[in-house]
């Protein structure tokens, strides 16, 4: 359920801003309409501690128990700092080192001091390599003095002295600015210090704990400077606008009389898209908290919460997706083990146990084990199929086509019955809103129900009378373009004029509603598709016998697993589209709300 939200505006005097900002921040209910940005320098001690902290998890130092003092940790914290400057200076310049080093290396060590000595002398040489023709055409050319050096590289080394001469292909050396030896105890001096650097990060490494609380602190400090940002002051006064569950009015202002603060409490209006969304959740409904956690979905302040909905249905299409039994005990058992590693059932844990036994429910129903035909053989096994569903129909005396249009026609009968609890949760809340449009979801219900024998003539062949099909969608799609531009602050006309205006819009969302049933037939082609990979990899198993069994256990362990991960994608992508576009769609969802996020000093990092 979406607990109903009230706009409260709060005044206070000015001298008691930063009272009025600690007691809500201490209070936890206000939800900022419009927040402010944080100090800059919050930011940059958030970003900078975020970062120190992802390069100290990389070490993986043992961990201390202490907790480090506020004193200490900046301590800690400036030695870190300041060792990672040094280092990433040392690094540069061992790029460099490396570079020039690598550079001298075929030329050997010499000195530097002895090459200036004869240039003050007026012996200036230039260093240059040359291939074997320029070598013999300098030989003959009375002007140019040089002689010969060891080769590099291959190449014949000459040293000219004076200028080198022009027209001539010479590889030039370009003397260094200091020699080997020196650059190469410049780059010992560069390791050693990035190794002092790295022992400094080492030890910090061994306090992350105080890291993770600076920076929840400095997380703290950047919302509460915000919320301080957010305020509004003027004539002696400060002010701040924001949404409270309705629930929680009483507390609020209970605080309010205590601290003396003035305020007014309204409902929002029906323009106002700032209002938060907090979702009540119930034991049931609770389950689906981490998967909204992970799509980061959140439904508009007046849209619906379709949790329970989203859990039934996500739950049966998960079963069918993976659509093995042997495959839900393996989830079973994952289930148990952090039941057992954690001592208590958290909402991820319960969420698995029930989707794997939903998993092992539909898997049996289909005689689906591992993909291994021979679970049939098992009477027990055999006894829990429903035959027409069977993955092995022989087994029954039924029909492969017949199996598969079973399976087709009760993925349709979910879409259908899916999209149809859309239309019906719209029209009850119209009713209750006077909102004479529920007549459009009306002709919607009816063109969903009468498309689906639409899609069983032209999917599985299904003899159905189309007259009367057409029109009964007719009769809807002029119920929808008649209706469907009414609203509670339109009259008749108004309303009737906007539905004739969209009418080629109603037109193809009656096409697209048609496609919509017909995309539910995924549930039967990716289960389809699971059980034949797991059927070629028990028969690539198969092959290998005798000494090579090994090898053939270690196929099936790998395929089966490979074919689990791709299950679990194939969960994403088709079983959570389901819900979050058909369903939300016919729903008129766009989950575009914003969660309900009050003022308060956290606990925990925010996500």
């Amino acid at each position: 359920m979406i607990e109903k939200m009230k706009v409260v505006h709060i005044v206070a005097s000015e001298k008691n801003k930063e009272r009025l900002l600690r007691r809500l921040c201490d209070l936890g209910l206000l939800h900022l309409s419009e927040k402010a940005d944080c100090d800059i320098s919050r930011t940059e001690r958030f970003n900078d501690l975020s970062r120190l902290l992802l390069l100290l998890q990389e070490r993986r130092a043992e961990q201390s128990a202490e907790l480090l003092s506020d004193g200490d940790f900046e301590k800690l914290y400036s030695e870190l700092t300041d060792a990672l400057k040094r280092s990433e200076r040392s690094e540069e310049k061992r790029t460099e080192l490396t570079g020039e080093i690598n550079r001298l290396l075929p030329w050997g060590d010499f000195s530097l001091d002895d090459l200036e000595l004869l240039s003050q002398r007026g012996i200036a040489l230039t260093l240059c390599r040359v291939d074997k023709k320029t070598l013999s055409a300098l030989k003959k050319d009375e002007n140019v003095r040089f002689f010969t050096l060891a080769p590099v590289d291959g190449m014949t080394t000459i040293a000219v002295m004076g200028e080198p001469p022009q027209g001539y292909s010479l590889n030039e050396f370009n003397l260094p600015e200091k020699s080997l030896s020196r650059l190469q105890a410049e780059l010992d001096e560069c390791n050693a210090e990035i190794a002092r650097c790295s022992a400094v990060a080492d030890n910090a490494a061994r306090y992350l704990d105080s890291f993770r609380a600076q920076l929840l602190k400095a997380q703290n400090d950047a919302e509460y400077s915000a919320a301080g940002n957010t305020v509004t002051a003027d004539g002696g006064l400060v002010w701040l606008k924001g949404y409270i569950p309705a629930e929680q009015i009483d507390c609020f202002k209970t605080a309010a009389a205590e601290n003396g603060w003035a305020w007014a409490i309204d409902d929002p209006a029906p323009d106002d898209e700032n209002v938060p969304t907090k979702v009540k959740y119930n034991r049931i409904t609770r389950l689906m908290i981490p998967v909204f956690d992970i799509l980061g979905t959140v439904p508009g302040y007046r849209e619906y919460d379709i949790s329970f909905w989203f859990l039934g249905f996500f739950t049966l299409f998960f079963a069918m997706i993976i659509g093995d039994a042997g495959y839900g005990l393996i989830f079973l058992l994952a289930a148990v083990l952090l039941t057992v590693r954690n001592k208590k059932t958290d909402d991820i844990t319960m969420l698995l146990w029930v989707l794997s036994a939903a998993t092992v429910v539909w898997g049996a129903l289909t005689g689906t084990w591992f993909g291994l035909e021979g679970a049939m053989k098992i009477p027990l096994l055999r006894r829990l199929v429903i035959p027409t569903f069977a993955n092995y129909p022989e087994y029954f005396g039924v029909a492969a086509t017949e199996q598969q249009n079973s399976i087709m026609k009760f993925c349709f009968i979910l879409g259908t019955v899916q999209l149809s609890l859309a239309c019906v949760m719209n029209i009850r809340r119209k009713l209750r809103e006077r909102d004479l449009s529920f007549i459009a979801d009306i002709g919607w219900l009816c063109a969903i129900d009468a498309l689906y024998f639409v899609v069983l003539y032209l999917v599985i062949g299904m003899r159905v009378n189309l007259l009367p099909i057409a029109v009964i969608v007719a009769a809807g799609f002029l119920l929808v373009v008649t209706f469907g531009g009414m609203s509670p602050d339109r009259s008749f006309g108004q309303g009737l004029k906007a539905g004739l205006g969209d009418a080629f819009t109603v037109f193809l969302n009656t096409i697209s509603a048609f496609g919509n049933i017909m995309s539910y037939i995924r549930l039967f082609a990716v289960g389809m598709a699971s059980l034949a990979i797991a059927q070629s990899f028990n028969d690539m198993a198969a092959g290998f016998s005798g000494a090579l069994a090994p090898a053939g256990a270690l196929i099936m362990i790998v395929g089966h697993a490979l074919n689990i991960v791709m299950g679990l994608l194939s969960v994403v992508v088709h079983g959570v589209r389901l819900n979050l576009l058909e369903f939300s769609g016919q729903l008129g969802m766009e989950w575009a709300g914003t969660a309900y996020d009050p003022f308060r000093k956290r606990d925990k990092l925010k996500k």
